[in-house]
């Protein structure tokens, strides 16, 4: 009998404190402000049209997920990319994706939190977070140089009326809008 309760009691130890450390590790250590979505390639090629991407350009892609935009932006024109992403895994992701192109002398990738980036270099901004992360951005993007396009997928800045909006229909059928918006002069 007593070594039926020691039995338990070794079970009940081992439940309480160690699965729950097994279970803390296997979590990620971010919280994601937004889930990744892969942008269809047809938006992706739209958002760089829209924006005049030439290879004069430096495009960063917030919440880059697997690198689609710098990477089809590398391809198309020659333009230099930068992905910032909170997830390892979509960066590791991205930076194979860039190697199988062969285009790692134009893009890199980097984990970060876009609200601690500093991407004031870019004269192209993409972006495909949610509503309320493009307005918590939105003061530090509109202090970005003049001439600084901005395109964001499905989701506007609020009160900040963009230049241009487009809806163009994905592969699945799905309508799809796109804001762009230019930093006056």
């Amino acid at each position: 009998m007593n070594n039926e309760k020691y039995t338990y009691l070794s079970l009940w130890i081992f439940l309480v404190f160690c699965t729950p450390l097994k279970a803390q590790e296997d979590r990620p250590s971010f919280v994601l402000d937004v889930p990744y979505v892969a942008t269809p390639e047809n938006i992706v090629d739209e958002m760089l049209d829209m924006a005049g991407v030439s290879a004069k350009d430096v495009l960063y892609d917030l919440g880059s997920g697997d690198g689609r935009i710098p990477i089809r932006a590398a391809i198309t024109v020659g333009a230099r990319g930068i992905g910032i992403d909170l997830n390892p895994e979509r960066v590791r992701e991205a930076i194979k994706n860039a190697k199988e192109a062969e285009v790692t002398d134009k893009v890199s990738f980097y984990e970060g939190d876009v609200f601690e980036v500093d991407f004031s270099e870019a004269s192209v901004l993409t972006l495909y977070l949610f509503p309320e992360v493009n307005l918590k951005l939105r003061p530090r993007i509109q202090k970005m140089a003049p001439g600084t396009k901005i395109v964001s997928h499905n989701y506007d800045m609020g009160d900040w009326e963009p230049d241009l909006t487009k809806e163009i229909m994905g592969p699945d059928g799905r309508k799809h809008v796109l804001y762009l918006w230019k930093i006056p002069d």
